[in-house]
């Protein structure tokens, strides 16, 4: 990834080294919004969400984390013992948690995840990473790629949001956008711009939790509980479907 591009990692970056700067993510009916900020990334454990902490609680054995960004979620499970993976397509954001001192790390987009990282007994996806499936169809093929290459008690701990649950004008209009354009209503279609750094234009896919359990039927995986946050916000303990037989 060209410097210029790589935003995510560049505020992560700058953050470690005590810069600030905002976040900006665009979408591309013009619509923009701050996020709160590159130090949520870098941010200690007992600063987390609640829903979040209550989640790890399920990670085991061998975890890969996808799109681990400054490393945070890793970070805490390889402090308790577990033997833990980050992946970015952010150059920027792995050199940050080698920097921080995460043991195993790699750029290395979702899209080229396989069975020669090795076998799995947790994926992450916090952080709304669920998004990073982009779009249903890539998802399911991930998604069965992902169970091939996990445990037969493997668990996906998948973070998302309700697209549905608002009352924005904008949002209920780019809705109807995605829809005419034969795209699910939360398959959102973003940039993020950090200073002079912007990232290329990529889909990100937010999910009520019946459309991200239509979005496992016949992968492999189901649904094991939700954890919810507030209205819109949740994490799904995702297992693979052949634990309740083992």
């Amino acid at each position: 990834m060209e410097k210029y591009k790589d935003a995510f990692g560049q505020e992560m970056y700058n953050c470690l080294q005590g810069k600030g700067g905002a976040e900006i993510v665009e979408r591309d009916d013009g619509h923009f919004d701050v996020s709160g900020g590159p130090g949520f990334y870098l941010s200690e454990y007992k600063n987390w969400p609640v829903h979040q902490k209550k989640a790890l609680r399920y990670a085991r054995g061998k975890v890969l984390d996808i799109g681990c960004g400054a490393g945070r979620h890793c970070l805490y499970l390889q402090k308790k013992g577990l033997d833990v993976l980050g992946i970015d397509n952010s150059p920027l954001a792995i050199k940050v948690c080698k920097l921080r001192g995460l043991r195993k790390a790699k750029v290395m987009s979702i899209t080229e995840v396989s069975s020669k990282l090795g076998r799995f007994d947790t994926i992450l996806m916090l952080g709304n990473n669920f998004g990073l499936f982009a779009n249903i169809k890539r998802a399911k093929r991930l998604l069965k790629r992902f169970h091939k290459m996990t445990t037969s008690k493997a668990k996906i701990i998948a973070e998302s949001r309700d697209p549905y649950l608002t009352d924005d004008p904008a949002h209920l209009a780019y809705h109807k956008l995605n829809k005419s354009r034969g795209r699910m209503a939360g398959q959102v279609r973003i940039r993020v711009r950090y200073k002079k750094h912007v990232t290329p234009w990529f889909d990100y896919l937010l999910a009520s939790k019946d459309e991200m359990q239509q979005i496992l039927a016949r992968t492999g995986w189901m649904v094991n509980r939700f954890i919810d946050a507030d209205a819109s916000q949740y994490i799904a303990i995702i297992e693979n479907q052949n634990s309740k037989r083992n």
